[in-house]
């Protein structure tokens, strides 16, 4: 539990300090570009991202749960299959440029996605060292690197906005970002020094326990970036990037939430820790993440209003029902990780399946019939109806707290509550401004 504490701590700073960086480089960016860029970026993120997870193999959580996630030969193989893996993304988002540039009827497309795909490319020789620091909760030296490579990202895509006045900073920013992690952890970070290497036993078990989670990713992507995607068919660029905005500052408590729970629940539900102590963990990790998303719910317009200029008021009321939209996801935050830890990835993978089917397919109603605010009350509908799935596969792993659920049920109305009556004539407004 000493490594956890000390391990979640790490993560939290550099998941703040990483969050921190972002939200000054936005605040610059913002007024060096317009609302259109952020529009644009957010659609090369849905692809690039999209990629990426509709083609993981759960090489970090394999490496995390296995008995074998130390032995060279297995890290070896893991390594080549990801840089193999980042080549053919690259291809198939060069052949795909210009057909996603046609569907949103977004030419820069065509020209900016095969360059923010070369970071793709890039990951994929990121040493398995990361990886192993996760394992054994050692996250020190790999904060630090995180964040300084971030920096240089942050760093290039500033002096390219001012040269260029274009999207391209952030595109060649973000791939700069790839590339000095990449080289940051190559040279300082200690653990084996990786060489090719494909053996057939590593190989099966890579490929057994990743197939679910490869189906699982498939269903996380349209968790995670389906609102963006489908969105981006419905509103314009310049809303579209007002509610990136919006959705980058309501985001930023589950995302931290989401970091630490996904590095220190596997180990923590594989060494199996005492029943006492993982209860206290859950409850201290969910009241953590519900009060951070109660308090941007309640402070969203105000610290829109401080942060941004007139351009993006808008984004205030949209970090108000965001927060309150994804409150429900927290309460059930620990769960699916005891599934991972004992290998049970098609359990991991029905409840990432059903709980994506849920978001795409109620987002999707709520845009056609109500635009933006209805698309995120159905976000906030489908979090409610997926946890209910996430109790089946808790109860499966003897991990579920109905006493805690109902609890946090009730923190997260009450605040969410409160948020939404104080605001509701922002809300109002911008559900007339984006209706527009």
């Amino acid at each position: 539990m000493a490594r956890v504490v000390r391990s979640s701590s790490f993560i939290i700073m550099g998941y703040g300090g990483s969050q921190a960086l972002r939200l000054a480089s936005n605040l610059i960016l913002t007024r060096l570009l317009f609302p259109e860029a952020f529009g644009l970026m957010a659609l090369i993120s849905v692809v690039t991202v999209g990629l990426m997870l509709f083609s993981d193999v759960g090489i970090s959580p394999s490496i995390a749960q296995s008995k074998r996630g130390d032995d060279p030969a297995f890290l070896n193989t893991a390594w080549s299959i990801q840089i193999v893996r980042g080549a053919l993304l690259w291809g198939i988002a060069t052949l795909l440029a210009g057909p996603i540039a046609a569907f949103y009827d977004q030419p820069e497309l065509a020209q900016y996605l095969p360059i923010a795909a070369l970071s793709l490319v890039v990951s994929g020789f990121n040493p398995t060292r990361i990886e192993t620091a996760q394992r054994h909760l050692l996250m020190g030296r790999l904060t630090v690197l995180d964040l300084l490579s971030q920096v240089i990202g942050v760093v290039v895509m500033i002096v390219l906005a001012m040269m260029w006045q274009s999207v391209l900073a952030l595109v060649v920013g973000g791939v700069v970002g790839a590339l000095a992690k990449l080289l940051l952890t190559h040279f300082f970070l200690p653990g084996i020094r990786n060489r090719f290497q494909f053996e057939r036993k590593a190989v099966g078990e890579l490929v057994t326990f990743g197939k679910w989670i490869f189906l699982s990713t498939l269903a996380w992507f349209f968790a995670s970036q389906g609102d963006k995607a489908i969105l981006g068919k419905f509103l314009t660029l310049e809303v579209l990037g007002i509610y990136n905005i919006g959705y980058f500052l309501a985001s930023f408590p589950l995302l931290l939430g989401q970091a630490v729970v996904s590095k220190i629940m596997i180990p923590v539900y594989r060494e199996k820790a005492d029943a006492t102590r993982i209860q206290r963990l859950r409850y201290g990790l969910t009241l953590g993440i519900s009060a951070l998303l109660i308090v941007m719910a309640l402070l969203g317009p105000w610290l829109v209003g401080v942060l941004y200029d007139a351009r993006y008021l808008n984004s205030g009321a949209i970090v108000v029902v965001l927060a309150v939209s994804v409150l429900p996801q927290v309460i059930g935050i620990t769960y699916d990780q005891a599934a991972l830890a004992a290998g049970d990835s098609r359990r991991f993978f029905i409840y990432n399946a059903i709980r994506a089917t849920l978001q795409v397919s109620l987002l999707l109603l709520g845009a056609i019939f109500a635009g933006l605010i209805g698309a995120i009350a159905g976000l906030g509908l489908a979090m409610v109806l997926a946890h209910f799935v996430l109790i089946w596969l808790a109860r499966a792993h003897e991990v579920w707290d109905g006493r805690h659920d109902l609890f946090l049920a009730v923190v997260g109305g009450i605040g969410g509550g409160a948020a939404l009556w104080l605001h509701w004539d922002k809300i109002t407004a911008m559900i007339a401004a984006t209706s527009a």
